[in-house]
C-alpha cells in the first residue's frame, strides 16, 4: 500500500505546473463606462463572472459571504444566485444579491424560471429584482418539479425559456438577459440541431449573452460554438465551469446533467483514491487545465459554478494570471 500510494502521489505532482503568463485580462469593473451586462464581452474585456445558492443555515451564510470576500478580489463583471426548486427560496436569492452590491458595488443577477408561477408573479419578482438594483436576469425555463418527467406550466404560466426572455425584453428592458447554452445538448432535446434552434430562439428574443452548462471536454464546448456561429447566433458565448474537488460529488451532478466525463478526468481521480487533499489536487490541475486552453482560444469570459466556496476557483484563477486587486 505504501508504494501505491507514493505512485499516486508521483503522479498527481507530476500534474502541478507554474502560473502561466496571458495577456493581461480587463475585467469590466476597469471601464467605468460599462452600461450593460453585454459590456463586460466586449472587445478587449474579460468577463469573469461567479455563481452562488442562497445558503440555509447561518454557518452555511457566513462560509458564503467569506467565499464572496475572496472571489471578488479578482474584479468580476458580476455575480450571479440561483433559488431552490420551484423557487422557494427566491425572496432569500433577493437577500443574497442585495448583500453582494452593498459589499461590493458588483453587477449581480438573479436566476428566474417559469417554474411553477404565472406570469403576473413573473413580473411581480422582476418588478422587485428592478427595484434592488439587480443588472440581469438568467432566464431559464427550469427543471420539472421532483417526482415529475415532464415539465408542464402553471395556469397563466410560460412554457419555453424563449417566452420569459421575450417578456423580460418586452416590459423590462432596464435588465441585461443570461440565456444557457447546452455544449452536450439539453438532455430533454429531440436532437441537437433542435436545442441549437431553441437556442436561437432565445437569443433572437432579446438574449445578450449565453452561459454554458458546465462541461469537462473542451472539444464539446468548441464544436458547440462553431455549431452556434454557423446558425447566426451572435450572443457571447460564456463557457461554465465547475472546479471538482470530491469525485462521489461530481459524478452526481455529471449524472443529473448529463455531463460526460472524459477518461483523462476520470483517471486522475482513480489515481487519487480516497485521499480528500490528493483529490483537490488532481480537480484543480484539470480545472486549471481546462481554463487555460479556454482562454488561449479566446473565450469571452468565464462563468464558474463555485458551490459557495472559493479555494479551487482561487487556484485556478492565480495559475491562469487573473490579478487580484489591490485594496
Amino acid at each position: 500500500m505504501p508504494a501505491i500510494r507514493a505512485a499516486r502521489l508521483e503522479w498527481l505532482g507530476s500534474l502541478r505546473f507554474p502560473p502561466r503568463s496571458f495577456p493581461e485580462l480587463t475585467p469590466l469593473r476597469r471601464h467605468r463606462n460599462a452600461v450593460s451586462i453585454k459590456d463586460a464581452y466586449s472587445s478587449g474585456r474579460f468577463g469573469l463572472s461567479f455563481e452562488l445558492f442562497p445558503p440555509k443555515t447561518p454557518e452555511s451564510e457566513q462560509a458564503m459571504w467569506q467565499t464572496v470576500e475572496e472571489l471578488t478580489a479578482f474584479d468580476p463583471a458580476m455575480i450571479t444566485c440561483t433559488y431552490g426548486a420551484g423557487g422557494s427560496t427566491r425572496g432569500t436569492t433577493l437577500d443574497v444579491l442585495k448583500g453582494v452590491m452593498a459589499r461590493h458595488a458588483l453587477p449581480v443577477a438573479s436566476h428566474l424560471t417559469c417554474v411553477g408561477s404565472s406570469v403576473a408573479e413573473l413580473r411581480e419578482y422582476l418588478r422587485e429584482a428592478l427595484q434592488l438594483g439587480v443588472a440581469a436576469i438568467v432566464a431559464l425555463r427550469g427543471d420539472p418539479p421532483k417526482g415529475e418527467t415532464t415539465f408542464c406550466p402553471v395556469d397563466g404560466g410560460l412554457r419555453y425559456a424563449s417566452e420569459l426572455v421575450s417578456l423580460i425584453k418586452a416590459e423590462f428592458p432596464e435588465f441585461g438577459i443570461v440565456v444557457a447554452g447546452y455544449p452536450e445538448t439539453h438532455q430533454e432535446a429531440v436532437t441537437p440541431e433542435a436545442d441549437l434552434d431553441n437556442l436561437k430562439r432565445k437569443c433572437d428574443a432579446g438574449g445578450d449573452v449565453i452561459v454554458t452548462q458546465l462541461f469537462y471536454d473542451n472539444a464539446d464546448f468548441f464544436r458547440f460554438r462553431d455549431e452556434c456561429a454557423a446558425r447566426g447566433i451572435r450572443a457571447a458565448i460564456v463557457p461554465g465551469v465547475m472546479p471538482v474537488t470530491n469525485y462521489t460529488q461530481i459524478r452526481r451532478i455529471a449524472s443529473l446533467c448529463k455531463a460526460r466525463l472524459p477518461d483523462s478526468f476520470t483517471q486522475s481521480f482513480e489515481a487519487a483514491g480516497a485521499d480528500e487533499t490528493a483529490q483537490f489536487d488532481a480537480g484543480v490541475s484539470f480545472a486549471a487545465r481546462q481554463v487555460e486552453e479556454l482562454i488561449e482560444a479566446g473565450v469571452p469570459g468565464i462563468h464558474f459554478y463555485v458551490l459557495n466556496k472559493s479555494p479551487a476557483t482561487v487556484r485556478v484563477l492565480d495559475h491562469v494570471g487573473m490579478k487580484r486587486s489591490v485594496v
